[in-house]
């Protein structure tokens, strides 16, 4: 009997033969290490959310507006002035007393919730490279994203959905690459779904096949089946083709399952005025619905483009930001733990980098990949800590600072995989989604 591991590396090394049949009936594999979670749910706000606004405080910034001290004299995307104030307040919040700002007063009630990681720190101050290195380890595009590692790593827990669902709202061109399954089997690519429809049928293009039945297209899998079974055995493995026909059939499953995983009015009425209204507030609905089916990742990008990138109206437009993902991000954590789902189910919460704590143009702040901050729910970390920490300014991460790589490390060994062990043979190496780097922080493990 074949593990998920070997018949995939079997696959991607052209080594041995799995028939489709088996490889369509198998089991998630085995994980290295006893896991944590089950699952993942990545709430990303792309564009880059400034850390002294939510989680970490700096006090100093409000006593030194107007000055540029030495401690800011690093390089970033574009030429900044001096130190700029921050309108919001910080409190401690819940038993454990973890600050956060009134900027996410509803978020701020689930602070016992949270391990807020405020040391973050990535390679590039740019958007490009630095969503390739958050999304998929590496600053060069072509490389697996951290679900389909996940996938290619745990498979599914529901045959009849993806293992990798990514909400994003409308035509993500510019995005498609940080989900994509690159030299993986493409059965683990990212199953795009644009959830500004409410409605399954629009969620999903073609997810209704208008010419056949359900009876009629299962024939016709059975028969590209037993064609790809007769090629195998003449030809060997063929992986493009047998992700091609698994592909083919999660469509056809999907006819079904799809419509009652995707449909948020299906909700009570009470529990879908929790959420709330809006794209992000259906999304993180959404992403609870999925994973309570077995998808192992589900990303929820905040809006198409860079939303949260501030160059100009900062302190405006992250106030109409937070009002918007609060209530939702919230519900969402409060939801998953009356299921009994958030020990299971680690929610993720950040973007690409930070900003700076100087100006931009008198009241914007530009790109600040030195340190930044994120956390991180369920799923076995602790709540109601922080870790690490910034400059007085929020500028540099200076203590327990943790890496992208550190950071896609420790998510692994919550799923039960080793970083070093997850490996790809391709191109003659052995890739890893945290390339050859990465240390687990234990320090935040429960």
């Amino acid at each position: 009997m074949y593990t998920r591991r070997e018949m995939i590396g079997a696959m991607g090394a052209g080594l041995g033969t799995v028939g489709l049949a088996t490889l369509l009936t198998e089991t998630p594999a085995a994980p290295h290490l006893k896991p944590r979670a089950k699952r993942v749910i990545q709430l990303f706000m792309n564009g880059g959310p400034f850390q002294a606004d939510f989680f970490d405080p700096k006090p100093a910034l409000n006593i030194y507006a107007g000055q540029r001290p030495k401690e800011v004299e690093l390089r970033t995307e574009n030429k900044t002035g001096a130190l700029m104030a921050v309108p919001f307040t910080y409190q401690p919040r819940g038993k454990s007393g973890l600050p956060v700002s009134d900027a996410v007063p509803r978020i701020a009630e689930v602070a016992d919730e949270l391990c807020v990681i405020r040391s973050m720190h990535t390679d590039n101050p740019n958007h490009g490279p630095a969503l390739f290195m958050m999304n998929n380890g590496s600053m060069t595009p072509l490389r697996p994203s951290m679900g389909a590692w996940l996938s290619y790593g745990l498979g599914t827990e529901n045959a009849n959905l993806p293992a990798h669902v990514v909400l994003c709202p409308g035509r993500p061109v510019r995005f498609a690459e940080l989900w994509t399954s690159a030299f993986l089997p493409g059965e683990h690519q990212g199953t795009y779904v644009n959830h500004t429809n409410v409605e399954p049928s629009r969620l999903i293009p073609f997810l209704r096949n208008g010419s056949l039945s359900l009876e009629a297209q299962q024939r016709q899998l059975k028969l590209l089946r037993k064609l790809n079974d007769e090629r195998i055995n003449t030809n060997g493995p063929d992986a493009a083709l047998e992700a091609r026909i698994k592909a083919m059939e999660t469509a056809y499953r999907m006819q079904t399952s799809a419509t009652d995983a995707f449909d948020v009015r299906l909700e009570p009425a009470r529990v879908r005025s929790a959420y709330g209204d809006g794209a992000f507030a259906r999304g993180c609905l959404m992403a609870r619905r999925l994973s309570e089916r077995g998808v192992r990742f589900v990303q929820v990008y905040y809006g198409n483009g860079q939303p949260w990138d501030t160059h100009g109206g900062h302190n405006e437009t992250t106030k109409r930001l937070c009002a918007d993902i609060d209530r939702p991000i919230a519900a969402l954590l409060m939801d998953l733990r009356a299921r009994g789902m958030l020990d299971e189910t680690l929610v993720i919460w950040g973007g690409e980098f930070g900003r700076t704590s100087t100006t931009e143009g008198g009241n914007g702040r530009d790109h600040n990949h030195w340190g930044f901050t994120t956390w991180l729910a369920g799923g076995g970390v602790k709540g109601g800590m922080a870790y690490g920490a910034t400059d007085e300014f929020g500028f540099r991460a200076v203590e327990n600072k943790v890496h992208v790589h550190d950071f896609h490390a420790t998510i692994l060994h919550l799923l039960g995989l080793d970083h070093e062990k997850l490996t790809y043979r391709h191109a003659g190496r052995d890739f890893r989604l945290t390339d050859v780097y990465g240390r687990v922080v234990k320090e935040i493990i429960a």
